[in-house]
């Protein structure tokens, strides 16, 4: 295993985090560490998403694994990176944007789809290839994809459950990224903290069964 992929393939689940304000953020990022989900990548789509970083990083330290998503500008690759940032996490994948982000020393992941698209970002040096949106194939798009790409580290995103966890694992995730099933975007506007803690642990016990 790649020192630069422990942590990911340890983690397991990464949840996609995308909140109206940075509070939100915070509050949804502690009751999915509550419930056992400490992956939080705090999306560029939540507001001063580098603050946030920063200070989930000062509260929890390495008992969190905390990085950066929807990155597309070199300037916001530098920012999560300066506020520490673990990894970075980018849609797509641009060559100039995937070297920046390599610059920076965190682990890079960039997102694809198609075949070609792998070939891309595995042509770049790439830590993790992101599958997204993985819903539109699912897992058995994501075996077919380990023909070409057999050793490929592959983290599908979209369309990952509990329920469909273990079979996302089963064709050859390294790890998962989660998004609307976890951190529910209606519940983090009700303010409804018991119920994200609840979804993390339906997704964390959901790991440790298949981890037995």
């Amino acid at each position: 295993m790649s020192d630069r992929l422990a942590r990911t393939r340890s983690t397991g689940v990464l949840a996609v985090l995308r909140a109206p304000s940075p509070e939100a953020a915070l509050q949804t990022a502690e009751a999915l560490i509550r419930g056992g989900v400490t992956g939080i990548e705090v999306t560029y789509s939540t507001p001063d998403a580098p603050a946030v970083i920063r200070e989930l990083i000062a509260r929890h330290g390495d008992a969190a694994y905390v990085g950066a998503g929807t990155v597309t500008t070199d300037a916001e690759a530098h920012a999560a990176a300066e506020a520490g940032a673990a990894f970075l996490v980018s849609p797509g994948t641009l060559p100039d944007l995937t070297r920046t982000m390599q610059d920076t020393g965190a682990v890079v992941m960039t997102g694809a789809l198609t075949p070609t698209e792998v070939m891309t970002a595995l042509r770049l040096g790439v830590d993790v290839v992101k599958i997204f949106p993985a819903s539109l194939g699912g897992p058995s798009y994501l075996g077919a994809l380990r023909g070409p790409f057999p050793s490929a580290p592959l983290m599908p995103t979209g369309g990952v459950t509990p329920g469909n966890l273990a079979d996302w694992f089963a064709a050859g995730a390294v790890a998962v990224g989660a998004g609307g099933d976890l951190a529910h975007s209606a519940s983090i506007t009700a303010e409804d903290w018991a119920d994200i803690e609840a979804r993390a642990t339906r997704f964390s016990a959901a790991l440790a069964d298949l981890r037995k």
